[in-house]
């Protein structure tokens, strides 16, 4: 099974603090905890006990004689992630920089491997059932994925064909109004991953529509990731580095 992908807004501040006491050492106690957030040993227990359960410390026993034992509180890496900066600013950077490269070609290439991966980070959270369903169900799923992650996006449908709609471009900040609508592109080919079937971008709110919607063909069915990988120019999942 997958571990559930924790974002920055979903953490209760409560447990944020937390996360961020923790980052300063190796493992505590919950009597450290206590003393470092200057509340009760209930509290502590109660914050500790939601984070075990989506993952984002673990703890360890520690027997010490004869008396009863005790246990000692640790980030996992999904914890590290969790109690870091908001990485915001750094995309913004990094996307302006992308798009300043000269070479059409090896910015192309940039794009079409950031929107495999992202797109591949949504088909992981299908399960095998969920992933050979029909088009209808993988996109239901990818709105309620989406949805999670703050995108306004739903599944309605054109004619017989049901298509994804998004309300809002999930990433203001980076969506170009310009002939090169690079986001726009990253988006299409992000979907089409995510989704195993080629789909296109029917309508666009920067050309005055109520929504961005995108539509796959009449005969869509799942793709194999070889034929995923081969449309965004990258290697597949089993074959790439893993770094």
């Amino acid at each position: 099974m997958n571990s559930p992908v924790i974002h920055h807004e979903e953490l209760r501040s409560v447990d944020r603090k937390l996360l961020m006491v923790m980052r300063g050492g190796d493992a505590f106690g919950i009597g450290e905890l206590t003393d470092q957030l200057g509340v009760t040993a209930t509290a502590i227990r109660q914050r500790i006990e939601r984070l075990l359960e989506i993952g984002l410390i673990d703890r360890e026993k520690i027997v010490a004689g004869r008396g009863r034992p005790t246990y000692q509180y640790h980030l996992t890496v999904a914890g590290h992630r969790s109690a870091g900066a908001n990485s915001v600013d750094l995309a913004d950077a990094m996307w302006r920089e992308i798009q300043a490269i000269d070479d059409v070609e090896i910015r192309s290439k940039l794009l079409s491997g950031i929107a495999a991966r992202l797109g591949r980070q949504f088909a992981s959270q299908l399960s095998s059932e969920e992933a050979g369903g029909t088009l209808e169900s993988r996109i239901e799923k990818l709105s309620e994925m989406m949805t999670a992650r703050h995108m306004s996006a739903c599944m309605t449908h054109s004619g017989e064909l049901p298509v994804l709609d998004i309300g809002s471009c999930p990433y203001p900040a980076m969506t170009d109004a310009s002939s090169d609508r690079a986001m726009c592109r990253l988006e299409e080919e992000m979907i089409s991953e995510a989704l195993g079937t080629q789909v296109h971008l029917s309508s666009c709110r920067l050309d005055g529509d109520s929504c961005c919607q995108f539509s796959a063909a009449s005969d869509a069915s799942p793709r194999s990731t070889a034929t995923a990988s081969a449309h965004t120019g990258v290697s597949s999942p089993n074959t790439e580095d893993k770094s």
